[in-house]
């Protein structure tokens, strides 16, 4: 007979192998070219994706490709992307490389992997994730985000929010409630990218060269989606 402590730990590996899994198969660069691959396939379908208002007022987008949410009693979920940050003359920084890790406990059961993006409606949230980690909700109140062309359908309590948060899955976009969800910096990923002891502060001021050209692809393709 399996002992409540051995099952306990049975049930731990089948919920964290997905997300190992997914960091092992997602270096740097492939993170990014995934991200610019979200960001199109979504604003190619304006009635159905982001108000093109809010990103063109967006002082920061966060963009996590594949995000995995795995549940066996004990659930949680993991994703790895990308932020850039709006700078003073209004042109994106390029990108630092960010978690987003959350956890549930209830009956649950099976993997989905969901894109997410994040919209920084505010410069409180850009600031705490520069210090290394923000908390949703906690840290910066977060909402589910309106879908449209305009953001006139966003709710009294959306707009309250200083950020909005969308998923995709299966192919359906909509806005998504991820408070308690812990947003980092990858500091191992921007090592790989811009080198050692650059931090994110730096990255989003300009202070790297020679950065591979599917992170620039992210930095121009927000350009191209925030310029309107």
């Amino acid at each position: 007979m399996v002992k409540p402590f051995a099952r306990f730990l049975v049930v731990l590996a089948l919920v964290a192998a997905p997300f190992a899994a997914v960091h092992a198969e997602d270096p740097p660069d492939v993170r990014a070219r995934n991200a610019v691959r979200v960001l199109k396939e979504i604003m190619e379908a304006p009635d159905k994706g982001i108000p093109t208002d809010l990103l063109r007022d967006a002082h920061a987008i966060a963009v996590i490709p594949d995000m995995v949410k795995a549940g066996l009693v004990f659930g949680g979920r993991r994703g790895e992307g990308l932020i850039s940050v709006k700078g003073p003359d209004g042109a994106w920084s390029n990108p630092s490389f960010v978690t987003l890790t959350g956890g549930s406990v209830g009956f649950q059961a099976g993997i989905s992997s969901t894109d997410v993006i994040l919209v920084f409606r505010t410069q409180r949230g850009v600031d705490s994730i520069v210090n290394g980690k923000f908390t949703l909700g906690a840290d910066a109140s977060a909402a589910a985000g309106p879908v449209g062309r305009t953001a006139t359908a966003a709710t009294d309590s959306q707009m309250k929010a200083e950020i909005y948060s969308y998923s995709r899955s299966r192919g359906l976009f909509a806005g998504v409630a991820l408070d308690g969800s812990a947003m980092r910096i990858d500091y191992d990923a921007n090592t790989a990218i811009y080198g050692s002891g650059v931090t994110p502060r730096r990255i989003f001021e300009g202070g790297v060269s020679n950065v591979p050209t599917p992170i620039v692809d992210f930095r121009d393709r927000l350009e191209e989606y925030t310029q309107h």
